[in-house]
């Protein structure tokens, strides 16, 4: 069976690599062909653990294939996943421009009766409005069942995701094409759940703004932790020892960025909105992920009224660790802010800093190391835990003028940077502030 994939970017590589890993055939299509010509190489265009080595065994294997000619990727395909971005639009809904053009893509090229898998992340009825398009333009010549199968891929953790994910979600109206992409995933040994179209779409939508309602439930827990004085670390712990809750994205910080949370609730606002539906709470649930990204900021400004000339290390960029993602990072509004003060900013990624120099202001410099970010600044302020700045010893914050550190994401033990002299402000713990230092 020849499968081939619309759309190289994050979610089309990552599912191309996997299935050519349990021993399908997989051809990948983009329309950049710089991009296929640097795949062709076996070099990844983006950082995921694991994901480029295993792209080129699979290459060597005669089982992974990319081209940017449609009619090489379609040619005698009998199923064609899409994985075209659907990137938001001004008003938080989706844009299915990709979506379309890869529908029509599909109908201009098809020579043999085909299920289509939609993999992008799209609004409920738009695999209906897919298979419309597909079978109107190709006047009935094939049959064409178009089937949804969202992809639910922590950055980072892709690989183990796609191989000991929870479920696997296959909406479907016709049983055939159901059990044809039931036999593709198979080999991954996941549990499958089918159900309808509109319910899979609905299932991808409801899943990411339930966990990103979670994190800003943390976060608002964090910032009442921090008036009463009570550690959102333990509050936490104890939370997540409940079943009914889980511990999973219960972990207090500066919120929610990426490609996935923040367009996936606007996205389901405007769907509930095209239903004449209000949805309060996941309004509410923006607008406290919005308020968290600038809560470092709060707090340095009450350790420095004026940030002019004042040299501010920034300790970690993308939205995550695991991942070179810029999409959506509090780093952007951080470092935007602390430049429009007056501040140097003196930023470290070990992933990030080549995306970083494109979206962030031109006048941030950029360390080699985080020693070298930390050393006679004025403040460090911590945005992503990469393992590296977690494993930090207290000692190296010593080389400040005077050591403040402003932690988004709890990476110490506040004891222990007490411990050393440094003024420690984290997420929903009590402020620790060492003797004869910066006041709040």
């Amino acid at each position: 069976m020849k499968i081939s994939i619309i759309g190289v970017g994050y979610v089309g590589l990552v599912t191309g690599v996997c299935l050519a890993e349990i021993g399908h055939k997989v051809i990948c299509l983009d329309i950049d062909p710089l991009k296929v010509e640097m795949l062709k190489t076996g070099k990844s265009p983006i950082y995921e653990p694991g994901l480029e080595e295993m792209m080129k065994d699979n290459m060597k294997r005669g089982r992974l294939f990319f081209t940017s000619d449609p009619a090489e990727a379609l040619h005698r395909s009998s199923v064609t996943y899409i994985a075209v971005g659907t990137p938001e639009r001004h008003d938080g809904s989706a844009d299915l421009t990709y979506v379309d053009s890869a529908a029509f893509e599909i109908a201009k090229n098809v020579d043999c009766d085909t299920v289509v898998v939609m993999k992008s992340t799209v609004p409920v009825g738009t695999n209906e409005r897919v298979e419309k398009i597909i079978r109107e333009n190709t006047a009935g010549q094939f049959t064409v069942d178009v089937v949804s199968n969202p992809e639910f891929l922590k950055e980072g953790d892709a690989i183990k995701d796609s191989f000991n994910g929870d479920r696997i979600i296959i909406g479907a109206e016709n049983e055939r094409a159901a059990r044809i992409v039931e036999r593709i995933n198979q080999p991954f040994g996941l549990p499958v759940y089918k159900t309808d179209r509109k319910s899979a779409e609905m299932i991808k939508y409801a899943s990411n703004a339930f966990l990103a309602t979670k994190i800003s439930f943390i976060n608002e827990i964090s910032n009442i932790c921090e008036l009463l004085g009570a550690d959102v670390e333990n509050v936490a712990v104890g939370m997540g020892m409940d079943k009914r809750i889980g511990a999973d994205f219960l972990k207090a910080g500066i919120g929610y960025g990426g490609s996935c949370f923040p367009k996936d609730t606007k996205a389901l606002i405007q769907i509930a909105g095209n239903v004449a539906y209000d949805f309060r709470l996941l309004k509410g649930v923006i607008s406290v992920n919005q308020q968290q990204q600038g809560i470092l900021l709060k707090k340095l400004n009450a350790c420095f009224p004026s940030l002019a000339h004042k040299r501010i290390a920034v300790l970690g960029l993308a939205f995550k660790p695991g991942t070179d993602d810029m999409r959506e990072a509090a780093s952007i509004l951080v470092t935007n802010e602390l430049v429009s003060r007056g501040a140097r900013v003196v930023a470290y990624d070990p992933i990030a800093m080549g995306n970083a120099r494109i979206l962030l202001d031109s006048s941030i410099t950029y360390a080699r190391n985080a020693e070298e970010a930390i050393v006679a600044s004025d403040a460090v302020l911590i945005l992503t835990e990469w393992p590296e700045i977690r494993q930090l010893k207290p000692d190296v914050f010593l080389s400040m003028k005077r050591p403040l550190v402003i932690d988004g994401r709890n990476c110490y033990e506040p004891a222990v940077m007490q411990g050393h002299g440094i003024t420690y402000h984290s997420i929903g713990r009590t402020a620790l502030v060492a003797a004869e230092t910066i006041p709040l």
